[in-house]
């Protein structure tokens, strides 16, 4: 553990953004693999509003650091292609 006043702080507040992290990154998985799971039932419209909410969920995890933000446009553009292949 560490000695200096700041140090200490800086090992509790990283602490408290890992747990948000992985929360919110837990979240985001869910929901990725909803739109999975509807995909693979070849359900369109669930799949349509799924990838919506899965969508809006990367968004909001690139705000607040957890993924970069070409990888969340990596993730959302294999979720549309894979909508993209159910509708055809």
């Amino acid at each position: 553990m560490a000695n200096i006043k700041q140090q200490k702080k800086r090992v509790l507040t990283n602490e408290k953004r890992r747990i948000r992290n992985k929360s919110i990154r837990s979240e985001v998985r869910t929901e990725i693999r909803k739109f999975r799971e509807a995909v693979d039932a070849g359900d369109k419209s669930a799949a349509e509003s799924q990838l919506r909410v899965a969508s809006r969920k990367l968004d909001k995890a690139v705000t607040k650091g957890v993924f970069h933000r070409n990888n969340a446009a990596n993730k959302k553009s294999k979720m549309a292609h894979a909508l993209h292949k159910l509708e055809s």
